[in-house]
């Protein structure tokens, strides 16, 4: 800044001070103080404010010069370090200018455009980030199964092969407003595996809610509302090729989605444990064969106008990367069919998250129950029909089964093993269906799925996999039929 700079700002700030000292003492109705004020005394306030100026502007000046005397004292340290110099004789080479102020205003304004252009806001203004996994899928089958890309159970028939992105999954996580000293979150996923009758040459899939879930967060409490499956199974088999219905689905893994309210408590038992209770109401669905369709826009569970219940008591242990895990769960529902029988779905469940040591994982969930349909276990039935006197009565399925997982974690690479079973009593399944009057069960008697697929991450947002699957399906004809399912899978997460 140049001394001819200076006198410039000076004059402006006087000019300005003066505009604003006239106008503020410009007289006023019913202050006759300021009307009374003689030539004089506006000449010598006029002159204590130019003084004023005139040291503000000296100040500035020291300043200035202080820069300056740095500014020569780097240079000379530059130069005693032995910074190269130009040829021919030219000096030193020069550190970049200082920005102007015009340009540093200018690249302030392109920050603020790009940070505005990538940014999402929400009309609440409480922070909202987008997240995601672009996926793409390939599978062989060799033998005929239900959904070629996402297999649950096997049937009789030749196999497929195909490539898919109907799995790409897209979320949002919200963080609201703070309430009774809670800070309230919010989350949506969905995905394109939606069924459609006309693809149009286009993917062939249209967006489908996965999960939802909003809730409102204390330290130990947790009072919620979500779309998700069942708090009974807090874990799930690790898969990048079964992503849009969940790996073991309907083999032992209750995986359903269903709409539920509720509420978690922790309770501190030391600082590396805790106990940790949990309830919810649950409105639970109807199952249904990935061919059939549903005739009611009611489901059974609602129809009985009562909602089911659900609790899961869980402690823990050790350290947040390496805790240990395990929790008793119980479920009701009751139900009513079309033809007004009721009867009531039932479980009783455990589940264990164990590490093995510095590279090993353990987890599982089993259950024992009737009428799992809804909850994804039952091999795809709720009841079955039987002869009672010339009619027919219904009578919930009994289940029992589960799964359970071995995770090898070394470096980029996980390494899962898993096996899961769902098993009907097909015993009395076989016994309810022997008679031709009674209605046919379309149902399982028995699926059971083995896993095996490698994860290689390169880093924290690509993932590429490679999956085998074994699935053994019996029907209550005794028909049994199996199917190996090959993936290979890559993965963007973001």
């Amino acid at each position: 800044m140049t001394r001819e700079t200076l006198k410039l700002l000076s004059m402006i700030l006087v000019f300005a001070l003066l505009s604003s000292t006239s106008g503020a003492q410009s007289p006023a109705p019913g202050n006759p103080s300021q009307a009374q004020e003689t030539p004089e005394q506006k000449i010598t306030r006029l002159s204590m404010t130019i003084t004023q100026v005139q040291s503000q502007v000296e100040e500035y000046q020291k300043q200035l010069q202080e820069m300056q005397r740095q500014l020569a004292e780097l240079k000379q340290q530059l130069a005693a370090s032995g910074a190269p110099a130009t040829s021919g004789g030219t000096p030193p080479s020069q550190p970049a200018a200082t920005p102007t102020l015009e340009e540093r205003v200018d690249a302030l304004e392109s920050a603020v455009a790009t940070h505005d252009s990538l940014k999402v806001e929400s009309e609440s203004k409480y922070p909202v980030s987008v997240t995601g996994l672009v996926l793409f899928n390939t599978f062989v089958n060799t033998h005929r199964v239900d959904v070629p890309a996402t297999p649950t159970y096997a049937l009789r028939g030749g196999g497929t092969t195909g490539f898919t992105m109907r799995q790409t999954v897209l979320g949002i996580d919200a963080r609201g407003p703070h309430l009774f000293g809670a800070t309230s979150r919010a989350q949506i996923r969905t995905d394109f595996f939606g069924s459609a009758t006309n693809s149009e040459y286009s993917a062939g899939g249209l967006i489908r809610l996965r999960t939802a879930r909003a809730s409102l967060d204390w330290k130990n409490t947790e009072a919620f509302f979500s779309y998700d499956r069942t708090i009974l199974v807090p874990d799930a088999p690790t898969s990048l090729a079964s992503v849009a219905v969940p790996a073991l689905s309907w083999s032992g893994n209750l995986w359903t989605w269903n709409p539920q309210v509720g509420v978690s408590q922790s309770i501190p038992l030391s600082p590396t444990s805790k106990l940790t209770l949990q309830t919810a109401f649950i409105d639970v669905g109807d199952p249904l064969l990935p061919s059939a369709t549903s005739g009611s826009a009611s489901t059974l569970a609602e129809r009985s106008r009562w909602p089911g219940v659900q609790f899961r008591a869980g402690s823990s242990f050790g350290p947040a990367d390496r805790e240990t895990r395990f929790g008793l769960g119980g479920y009701f529902s009751p139900h009513r069919a079309a033809d007004g029988s009721r009867f009531d779905a039932w479980a009783a469940t455990a589940d264990l998250h164990l590490p093995l040591g510095k590279y090993l994982l353990l987890t599982s969930n089993a259950y024992r129950g009737q009428a799992l349909g809804g909850l994804g276990g039952g091999g795809y039935a709720d009841f079955i029909y039987r002869d009672y006197e010339g009619a027919t009565a219904l009578r919930p399925i009994d289940d029992v089964g589960g799964w359970a997982q071995l995770a090898i974690k070394t470096g980029r690479f996980e390494t899962n093993l898993a096996y899961g079973l769902d098993n009907p009593f097909s015993k009395q399944i076989r016994s309810r269906t022997a008679s031709s009057s009674a209605p046919s069960y379309s149902g399982l008697t028995r699926n059971s799925t083995v896993m095996l697929n490698t994860i290689y991450s390169p880093n924290a947002y690509l993932q590429f996999s490679l999956e085998y699957k074994r699935l053994q399906s019996t029907f209550p004809s005794r028909d049994r039929y199996a199917s190996d399912a090959i993936g290979l899978s890559g993965a963007y997460r973001f």
